[in-house]
């Protein structure tokens, strides 16, 4: 194989069987349960890296189902999310913590956008009259969410600002010799957003102690709200706000 042959096809791993096929990457039908809460603004400032500020106390909690994934089918996933303040001054989520249930999304998540990716059981289903989300890590329970399934309806407009939000999420890829090739924080954004339907309604939210799914370090305070949005949605690729090695060299 020529060099230039194999840079060209060189977008994943492995080269010759890659676990996905290149983006933008399109959303049918993606449904959320996102649950916010105030937590301890103490830690949270001690988890958001600089140049990011937390937003006061605020986290979020989402539980994600995802049907129709371009390249990545059918899974699910869960994620802790903190409001933060970009340097450039908009507002952003930063993703402290994601699992998800299936290979494909989580080599893609965390090789192209750094999203931090852990392999679980997490889940989002309608039992009876409740929307109800589930975080297993291994046999045991680490999140627990709830809600009263379509209460009242959440304006369409609204709905759409709150999936358009950027995400920010700090990448880290190691060198060969275990140092950090790439340490850098990386703004991501859902495109061509199209609402098929989101409600408000109240919520619950329980978060248990795991050694290795610590989610519960950002302890439930209390409740804020809940939202049930279904949407179809493009994920985009990243774009580079902070590089930490380039800090570190005086570039």
């Amino acid at each position: 194989m020529e060099p230039e042959e194999l840079r060209d096809g060189a977008f994943a791993m492995p080269r010759t069987s890659p676990s996905y096929p290149l983006g933008p990457y399109r959303f049918i039908g993606r449904e959320y349960l996102t649950l916010e809460y105030r937590s301890d603004a103490a830690k949270l400032r001690e988890l958001v890296p600089e140049p990011l500020l937390p937003l006061g106390d605020r986290v979020r909690f989402q539980f994600v189902r995802i049907a129709d994934g371009t390249g990545f089918g059918a899974y699910q996933g869960a994620a802790q999310i903190i409001p933060v303040r970009l340097p450039d001054g908009m507002a952003a989520g930063y993703v402290q913590a994601m699992y998800l249930d299936a290979h494909a999304p989580i080599a893609g998540g965390r090789e192209l956008w750094g999203f931090p990716q852990k392999l679980a059981r997490p889940g989002l289903a309608v039992e009876r009259d409740t929307l109800v989300g589930r975080l297993d890590f291994g046999p045991l329970p680490v999140a627990l969410g709830s809600m009263g399934f379509k209460h009242q309806a959440l304006p369409a407009g609204e709905a759409t600002r709150l999936l358009a939000e950027p995400a920010v999420v700090l990448k880290i890829i190691p060198h060969v010799d275990g140092r950090p090739r790439i340490c850098e924080l990386v703004r991501i954004h859902l495109t061509d957003v199209t609402v098929k339907g989101a409600w408000r309604s109240p919520g619950t939210l329980q978060l248990l102690p795991h050694a290795l799914a610590p989610v519960a370090e950002l302890p439930v305070r209390e409740v804020l709200g809940a939202t049930h949005i279904i949407a179809d949605v493009t994920l985009a690729l990243g774009s580079v706000i902070h590089d930490y090695l380039e800090t570190e060299d005086g570039a």
